[in-house]
C-alpha cells in the first residue's frame, strides 16, 4: 500500500539530505572548507579554523587577533552560571547531560536568544565557543569538589582549557597536542549531532535550542561518547598479553569494539591517524606506553580479522588521558570542539532554509475499520 519502494535506508545511508560549503570527506582525507585535515592540524591553530569554518577562508592577522579578542572578552562566564553549574555538578548525571543543561541555561541569560539574523548567530557562536570549555572545565572541578579556576583572557582556547581543567598550566607541547584534537573534531560533514542541529535549526528555532539538541546527539556511545569507551575497554584488556584473547572473543560472540569502524571512511579516518601519531611520544613521558601498543595492536588484528579501521575516537581518549584530563570528561571535550562545526552549520542552514520533513515507509497494518467495543 505504501507510494515508497520497498526498502529503506537504515540510518539515512547514502542518502544526500542538503548542500554544504563546510567541509566533506574526499577520498582518503577530511576536507574543511578546501584545506585537508593533515595540512590544517600541522600549520593552524583552533582558533584559525573557527574563522575558517564560519568565514570561508583563513584569516588574515588582523582577522586572526579580532577574532581572538572577540573570544578573549567571552571565555569568562556570567557571574549568575557558577552558582547554577554548583547545582548542576551536585548531580549524578552523566556529565553530557550536565553541559546539556548548563549550555540550555547560559541561553536564558542571552536576552537576545530569539535573534537568527547571520549577525545574532555570529555573536551567539562567538559567545558559546569561548564559554564551552570553560563550562566544561568548571563542572569537572565542582564534580571533584574543587575550586574554579578562571581563564586567563590572552591565552588559547586550548591553553585555557588544560590550565582550568587540570589546575596546572600546559607546557607549548601539551598545548599544541591539544589544540591539534581540536581542529580535528571541530567538524566532519553530516555526522548525527551536525544533522540534529541542522534539523532543529530548519525549523527556525533558536540556535542555543540547535545547540542543546546537538549536545544530546552526541552524548551517544555509537557518536561522541565512543572514545571513553575506548579508554574503559583498554583498562577491562588490562595488559597487552591479553590483546589476543579479547580479540578473538570480540570476533567469535560479534562484539563491538569500540573507536573501530566507521560509516563513511573505508581506508582509516584520517584523524585517528594524525593522532596515532601525535600521542605516542606524550604517552612515552606520561607511563601510557602500553596502552598505546595495545591499541595499536588492537588496530593491526581487526584490520586482519574484520577488514575495519580506527575512527577518531580509538585514539583521542588515550591522548586526553596522557594530558592528564579524566575520562568523564572526553565527551564534553568532543563539544569544546564542535561547536565550531555547529555553529558554521546553523548558519548555512538559516542562510538556505527548508524545513527538514523526511518520510518513512509504513510498515503496519492495512487499512482497517475500528470495531465498537463491546464486540472486540
Amino acid at each position: 500500500m505504501s507510494q515508497f519502494p520497498e526498502t529503506a535506508n537504515k540510518g539515512l545511508e547514502g542518502v544526500i539530505a542538503c548542500t554544504s560549503e563546510i567541509s566533506t570527506i574526499h577520498d582518503v582525507t577530511l576536507l574543511y572548507r578546501g584545506y585537508t585535515i593533515e595540512d590544517l592540524a600541522s600549520h593552524c591553530s583552533f582558533e584559525e579554523v573557527i574563522y575558517l569554518l564560519w568565514n570561508g577562508s583563513l584569516p588574515n592577522q588582523s582577522q586572526l587577533i579580532e577574532l581572538q579578542a572577540a573570544l578573549a572578552k567571552n571565555i569568562e562566564l556570567p557571574s549568575e552560571m557558577i552558582a547554577i553549574l554548583t547545582q548542576i555538578a551536585k548531580t549524578k548525571a552523566h556529565p553530557m547531560s550536565k553541559l546539556r543543561t548548563a549550555v540550555s541555561y547560559f541561553g536564558l541569560l542571552d536576552a537576545s536568544a530569539e535573534d537568527i539574523s547571520p549577525e545574532g548567530i555570529r555573536s551567539k557562536g562567538t559567545q558559546l565557543t569561548a564559554a564551552i570549555g570553560t563550562l566544561v572545565a568548571a563542572l569537572s572541578r565542582l564534580e571533584q569538589n574543587q575550586a574554579v579556576i578562571s581563564p586567563q583572557p590572552g591565552r588559547s582556547l586550548a591553553w585555557n582549557f588544560l590550565n582550568m581543567a587540570r589546575g596546572k598550566e600546559p607546557t607549548k607541547e601539551e598545548e599544541k597536542l591539544f589544540d591539534t584534537a581540536l581542529v580535528l573534531h571541530a567538524d566532519h560533514e553530516l555526522n548525527a549531532s551536525a544533522f540534529t542541529a541542522r534539523v532543529v535549526s530548519s525549523t527556525t528555532s533558536d540556535y542555543y535550542s540547535s545547540i542543546t539538541a546537538a549536545l544530546g546527539s552526541l552524548k551517544g556511545p555509537l557518536h561522541g561518547g565512543a572514545n571513553e569507551q575506548v579508554m574503559m575497554m583498554l583498562k577491562e584488556i588490562g595488559s597487552y598479553e591479553n590483546v589476543p584473547p579479547f580479540i578473538e572473543d570480540a570476533v567469535q560472540a560479534k562484539k563491538k569494539v569500540m573507536g573501530i569502524g566507521h560509516r563513511v571512511y573505508k581506508n582509516g579516518d584520517p584523524r585517528g591517524k594524525i593522532l596515532k601519531t601525535l600521542s605516542l611520544e606524550t604517552c612515552k613521558k606520561t607511563g601510557l606506553e602500553e596502552f598505546h601498543r595495545m591499541l595499536v595492536t588492537i588496530e593491526e588484528q581487526m584490520l586482519e580479522r574484520k577488514g575495519l579501521m580506527p575512527n577518531v575516537d580509538f585514539y583521542s581518549g588515550l591522548v586526553y588521558s596522557a594530558l592528564g584530563i579524566r575520562p568523564r570528561d572526553f565527551t564534553p571535550i568532543f563539544a569544546v570542539s564542535r561547536i565550531s562545526g555547529w555553529t558554521a552549520q546553523v548558519l548555512e542552514q538559516y542562510a538556505n532554509n527548508r524545513i527538514y520533513r523526511p518520510r518513512a515507509i509504513y510498515t503496519g497494518p492495512a487499512p482497517r475499520q475500528v470495531t465498537p467495543i463491546h464486540q472486540r
